[in-house]
């Protein structure tokens, strides 16, 4: 495996270009596809990150893709808590 196919492309996962790029080749999907396929995208920043690179991923394996096709969601970094955690002071 080569330098830039270890790369790490979504950090909150830790999806290589290497699993993106192997995944988007075996299946020619769409980038919801590839997200699902890898979890890409998935993490605590809600693809934020690496969007754009999957993105371009899929745009370079499968040229027929339609940019946006079924466009990628970003998902707030959303935990939920109780009340009574935030009224705490230490």
């Amino acid at each position: 495996m080569t330098n830039i196919e270890k790369m790490v492309v979504c950090r909150c996962e830790e999806v290589t270009y290497g699993q993106l790029l192997t995944t988007a080749n075996e299946h020619k999907c769409t980038a919801r596809e590839l997200k699902l396929r890898t979890r890409a995208g998935m993490g605590f920043c809600g693809g934020r990150t690496c969007r754009v690179s999957v993105d371009k991923i899929i745009e370079s394996v499968v040229p027929t893709a339609v940019p946006g096709d079924i466009p990628l969601k970003y998902q707030p970094p959303v935990r939920p808590i109780s009340f009574g955690t935030v009224s705490e002071s230490k």
